[in-house]
């Protein structure tokens, strides 16, 4: 069984918003509260519109130049700032642990996730992730981003399975469904907010949590 980790293992919008305190605390003073609530809905504005992309340095800049920050971060370093900081600001529950566990006793189990090295093992390591997975593969490292073919087959010649019995569970219609569909893995749709799939990717499965996922053990 692979997973992917944004937005499936972790949650990347929880993340996003204590990223947004921490930035708050940082550089700006005194608030209001009803103002604050604007600039995390543009923050958020400004980062979907970069997500996927390393250099976070423009979308801070242009976050800086709608709300003017009492200390603003030197262009220089801004993406240092963002990446010693965004991997702390990810959290995951004790139950997702110990499911994670559980399926490790039965299955194998690995990571693909699209990504910076650094930043995607900080936030491993920080949520005890790395204790729950032998073979993790970052699209940095290895040289292929999903949905990329040759990143699924990685993993299969890693875990030593054949596709037909590999399950791959990701948020991303596009990238995690179709990405291993190409391969013959089944692609399990992650969705607990409950979208609409307006797509024609056809998952095998749609969950909305991960205890739903030893329905498939059999």
């Amino acid at each position: 069984m692979i997973f992917d980790l944004d937005d499936t293992l972790l949650d990347r919008d929880k993340a996003i918003v204590q990223m947004f305190l921490v930035i708050l605390e940082k550089c700006y003073e005194g608030v209001h509260h009803s103002f604050k609530n604007e600039m995390l809905q543009k923050f958020k504005e400004y980062d979907k519109s970069v997500y996927g992309y390393g250099d976070k340095t423009k979308m801070i800049e242009s976050f800086f130049d709608e709300f003017p920050p009492k200390h603003r971060l030197p262009s220089d370093d801004i993406q240092d700032f963002w990446n010693n900081n965004f991997p702390n600001c990810f959290s995951i529950s004790q139950d997702t642990i110990k499911i994670i566990n559980t399926l490790k006793s039965q299955v194998s189990i690995t990571i693909i996730t699209n990504g910076v090295t650094q930043r995607q093992k900080a936030k491993i390591i920080n949520t005890n992730l790395n204790s729950c997975f032998d073979i993790i593969l970052i699209s940095e490292e290895v040289g292929f981003s999903k949905p990329d073919s040759r990143i699924f087959e990685l993993a299969l010649n890693k875990l030593n399975v054949h596709p037909e019995e590999t399950l791959f569970v990701g948020d991303d219609l596009e990238k995690d469904i179709s990405g291993c569909q190409k391969v013959n893995i089944k692609g399990i749709w992650f969705n607990p907010h409950g979208i609409d799939n307006n797509t024609e990717i056809k998952p095998y499965a749609e969950i909305n949590s991960f205890d739903r996922l030893f329905d498939f053990l059999q």
